[in-house]
């Protein structure tokens, strides 16, 4: 099921499956931060008003903007 990560909690897994078309303007810059479809991620934390969300990816945690995370199409592991 094609989610976005919105709609995970903190210590979820989910693995990138792709980017949705409307974030052609981002797309580039979340590929150069290593966010690769088929790359495994955990949430790790929301901002207490749910912007940032961090995620644990590679190894190293990634803070991204709600606007940047909702290009993320995810799957839930």
């Amino acid at each position: 099921m094609i989610n976005n990560l919105k709609n995970l909690a903190v210590g979820d897994h989910g693995k990138i499956i792709g980017f949705d078309k409307s974030g052609k303007v981002y797309r580039k810059r979340l590929l150069a931060m290593g966010l690769t479809p088929g790359t495994p991620f955990s949430i790790t934390r929301f901002a207490p008003m749910g912007d940032p969300v961090e995620i644990k990816i590679r190894g190293f945690a990634l803070t991204l903007r709600k606007n940047e995370a909702n290009i993320l199409l995810i799957e839930k592991m």
